[in-house]
């Protein structure tokens, strides 16, 4: 009896443990799912630590959001796996780096470990089913004692993960702000729902800026490395339910197979289950939009990491709704077997098929807890086998080289029984030889490795691409002593990136250029638009120099730990009578002159240079006070002072910092909120301003300089407008303005739009009395308002003698990377090289009246003076753009308009390009 009495304790303590965890309506006040009640991330997070009291939960802090809330973590899992959880994350990122194992080895470990799965919600605010499941969810694994979830706790451990905390005390606030809860709406929310990215928040997750990816990205590809991501988002096409996996083509050629097989695997598990549960609606494959081919998203980045992403997009909110009619979506397919009918559609319901699918995901991870861990493991294995030979990764225009190399075989006979001449594959394939051609030249190998010397004008910039690299997981090294490879000689200090390694993927996907296929649905057809960029190079956007080498190579390498962040080495020369200077190549020059303009201390620039100083490098006079600040800004930023014996010769200008105003609307703009980070980021004061004090003139008594971002400028009412990004976001030409009793007293400032008969005339008058006004992006539609001798470039003529805009058919670029050139010797231009990297997406491109130049009425600073520029991407029709202008600077009054077409600044990631604007942001006077 007194055996037993101990046991009995333990029982009667768990009971008591499990009684004191509350459900969700004795929480909240209602059950998740309840029509017209969120609830607010404050809320969630005492219920989150209430949850924690279960031996099946430990509630982690993976850092602070941007606005300075913990950033939550919870970790389910059975009591028995929580006592050995270092363990089981022990072999999941050593499978995962596949770094030093036999297969053997790998076997064991998989049936030793656990699978483990990652489920989040609330990255996209106002998708509120997502983050409202996710306590559902971690209510359920953490009270329910069926079979299923104990087989799924035994056998799993369960990354359920916030994305997004700021965001839901937002719009949780703006919906419950209604007492008549059938007037509750999401509709008009004030501002972004993340602080400077918005809906962009899901679009940072190679370049990690904002603090809320960056504690995800350690978790995903550092910490931990999960098997299996299942991102939930909204919303669903419409007379479907959700969209989930398989997704549609094209998927990136640098993916390993069986990650692709696994996305299958698992969408088959979701639909079955849906289907069993007699719940309509699942489309998959073309049934939806999305697709495999972009990094950058918090889903496609684990694609590069042999991380079995998946994403659902999901109808439903607190307020019901209608499911519409929709004929061609009510008849069974391939996409969408088991088709739901119109009807009502309550909260509930989103909130049932998200656990359902979250089941899904866990019972198939429990099942194939040990073949999930092996797989990923023989992923990293043929990764770093990849990366240790000699490999060709094919590509569309691989293969269509093989075509053309047989079509320019004189001696080939022609062979109308070709398999690519047959509408059903059949027929036959060409000669072995003209493969061997493409894919066995030597100069088409795949990289081994990668060399960013720390001999380049902006090593602070290749040093921050380096970052981005080691937050995402990537294995790199870091020369210790000087170096020679391929005859070439290399600093100590240099970075290494070799491709031998398991998320060899993401690598390649960093360095090398994009190739989307020419993605047509027929012949002659609209092209099928990528679901997001087309084409991201980092290295390219960031302008990072770097050495692509094909052939194995080594040297006094020493590798960086994985997640330990860099810090370039700066510094300021002790013999400087005079002074020191500055490049203007370098990003990080623009922080330190801030900082140095804000305590007073004069900066000058040098239009010619000086010595082997570039045109509009910095010259700050000597001075124990600037001396002091230089050297806070060589530790901090890696930033290089060259003292010189005497002050430069020639011309030079002095520095002023400017009354800075930066666009932004009611809603939020995306593009403003990322420029926003920048100008924090770069130390540049500054004021966010809305239409209505556009409107209100004056301009010039207040601010210097005025930054449009794209979507800012409307075109003209005639069409003139010369094209430009889209208009989907919060801030954009489309919508229903809110009206103004709608909107609570501290938000109205904020509301109203550029117009062309109240904004324009005060934009035009600012400029006139001496102001700069810079726009970018579709913005330069101001051109066409203000009467600029400028046109749209991308133009045909119909048959009636009037132009109009080339048709998709014949022109289209998506966001992809072009090569342009400048002339760096311009202030606007100053620091950047002559051929540079741009990110263009359907981009304003000009060309100026005869005689605009000769007049003095445009300079142009940036054009296409080729054929070919794409250098990453998709550019169908490119040959349009050459000749063609893509920036240019005209004089209007006493003040002066900057036009920047290419996206210049685009998701803080386009850091190459920066200069652009930074240049335009101070005053320079003799």
């Amino acid at each position: 009896m007194r055996k037993l009495l101990p046991l009995f304790i333990i029982l009667l303590l768990c009971n008591i443990a499990w009684a004191q965890i509350p459900s969700p309506k004795e929480h909240f006040g209602f059950n998740i799912g309840d029509d017209y009640m969120l609830a607010t991330f404050t809320q969630t997070e005492a219920y989150f630590k209430k949850l924690a009291a279960s031996d099946r939960v430990k509630l982690l802090t993976i850092g602070k959001t941007e606005e300075g809330r913990d950033q939550p973590m919870m970790i389910i899992t059975s009591p028995e796996n929580h006592k050995k959880l270092a363990r089981f994350q022990e072999i999941s990122t050593k499978l995962a780096r596949a770094e030093g194992l036999t297969d053997a080895q790998a076997k064991a470990m998989a049936e030793e470990g656990k699978a483990v799965v990652w489920i989040d919600g609330g990255i996209h605010s106002n998708e509120t089913v997502a983050w409202m499941q996710l306590i559902e969810t971690a209510y359920q694994l953490t009270t329910r004692k069926d079979p299923e979830v104990m087989r799924i706790l035994d056998n799993v451990v369960i990354l359920l993960t916030h994305i997004n905390p700021d965001g839901q005390e937002l719009v949780a606030n703006w919906y419950m702000r209604n007492p008549t809860i059938e007037k509750r709406t999401l509709d008009h929310l004030p501002r972004l729902y993340q602080k400077y990215a918005g809906h962009d928040n899901n679009r940072d997750f190679f370049m990690l800026q904002l603090k809320e990816t960056q504690n995800v990205g350690r978790q995903l590809f550092v910490d931990w490395i999960p098997q299996i991501m299942y991102n939930h988002h909204q919303r669903g096409p419409a007379g479907s339910v959700l969209a989930g996996p398989p997704y549609r083509d094209p998927f990136n050629y640098v993916f390993h197979p069986l990650m692709i097989t696994g996305i299958d695997a698992l969408g088959a598990a979701m639909i079955n289950r849906l289907i069993a549960e007699e719940k309509p609606g699942f489309t998959r494959l073309g049934g939806s939009v999305f697709s495999t081919w972009y990094n950058g998203g918090l889903r496609t980045t684990t694609h590069f990491h042999n991380q079995i992403g998946l994403l659902t997009e999901i109808i439903g909110g607190p307020t019901p709704e209608t499911i519409p009619v929709v004929p061609n979506r009510l008849i069974p397919n391939g996409n969408t077997p088991f088709p739901v009918m119109p009807q009502k559609w309550y909260f509930k319901q989103s909130i049932d098929y998200s656990v359902s699918c979250n089941y899904a995901v866990l019972d198939y991870a429990a099942r194939h807890h040990d073949e999930l861990l092996y797989n990923i493991y023989v992923m990293g294995k043929n990764s770093i086998e990849r990366g240790s030979k000699d490999y060709w990764t094919i590509s569309p225009k691989r293969a269509e080289a093989i075509t053309q190399a047989r079509n320019n075989d004189r001696s080939a006979k022609p062979d109308s029984n070709l398999a690519a001449n047959n509408p059903f594959g059949l027929g036959n394939g060409i000669a072995q030889k003209y493969y061997d051609v493409v894919l066995k030249d030597p100069a088409g190998r795949d990289a081994r490795g990668y060399i960013i010397s720390a001999k380049q004008p902006d090593f602070a910039t290749a040093t921050k691409f380096i970052n981005a690299l080691i937050r995402t997981g990537i294995q790199v090294q870091k020369a210790t002593a000087e170096f020679t490879v391929e005859g070439k000689t290399y600093p100590a200090g240099s970075y290494i990136v070799k491709t031998a390694q398991s998320f060899r993927p993401h690598v390649l996907d960093m360095f090398e250029p994009q190739d989307h296929p020419n993605d047509f649905p027929y012949p002659g057809g609209p092209p099928t638009r990528p679901y997001d960029a087309a084409g991201w190079t980092l290295a390219y956007q960031m302008g990072v120099q770097f050495d692509r080498v094909q052939n194995a190579f080594d040297g006094p390498f020493q590798r960086i730990p994985y997640g330990e962040l860099q810090t370039p080495v700066g510094k300021v020369d002790a013999a400087a009578p005079a002074g020191y200077t500055l490049s203007a190549r370098a990003n990080n020059s623009f922080i330190a002159v801030n900082d140095l303009l804000g305590a007073g201390i004069p900066v000058f620039r040098l239009p010619q240079g000086s010595g082997t100083t570039e045109a509009g490098a910095f010259y700050v006079p000597a001075s124990p006070k600037a001396k002091s600040l230089l050297e806070k800004s060589a530790k901090e930023l890696g930033l290089e002072a060259l003292g010189v014996a005497k002050k430069p010769m020639g011309s030079m200008t002095k520095v002023a910092p400017m009354r800075i105003a930066l666009w932004d609307t009611y809603g939020g703009s995306m593009p403003s909120g990322w420029v926003r980070l920048l100008m924090e980021q770069y130390h540049f004061p500054m004021e966010v301003v809305y239409s209505q004090t556009i409107d209100e003139g004056d301009l010039k008594k207040k601010y210097d300089v005025i930054v449009f971002v794209t979507r800012a400028i409307p075109a003209v009412s005639t069409g003139r407008g010369g094209g430009g990004g889209g208009e989907g976001e919060g801030g954009g030409f489309g919508g229903r303005e809110p009206k103004v009793e709608e909107i609570p007293d501290n938000f109205r400032p904020s509301l109203g739009r550029i117009t062309a008969n109240k904004s324009i005339p005060q934009i035009k008058k600012f400029l006139e009395e001496g102001g700069k006004v810079v726009t970018i992006g579709s913005s330069a539609n101001l051109a066409y308002h203000l009467g600029l001798p400028v046109r749209n470039a991308l133009v045909e003529m119909t048959n009636a003698g009037t132009e109009r805009p080339l048709p998709a058919e014949k022109y289209y670029i998506p966001g992809s990377i072009l090569r342009v050139t400048l002339d760096s010797t311009q202030t606007a231009t100053w620091g950047m090289a002559a051929q540079t990297d741009v990110y263009f997406d359907s981009s304003p491109v000009f060309k100026l009246a005869p005689d605009a130049i000769a007049k003095g009425q445009v300079k142009p600073l940036v054009w296409f003076s080729t054929n070919k520029p794409l250098r990453s991407g998709w550019a169908w029709g490119q040959t349009y753009l050459q000749d063609g202008i893509t920036a240019f600077e005209a004089p209007i009054g006493a003040g002066k308009l900057t036009v920047v077409g290419p996206e210049i600044t685009f998701r803080a990631q386009s850091q190459g390009t920066f200069k652009l604007l930074f240049n335009q942001l101070y005053s320079t006077a003799p």
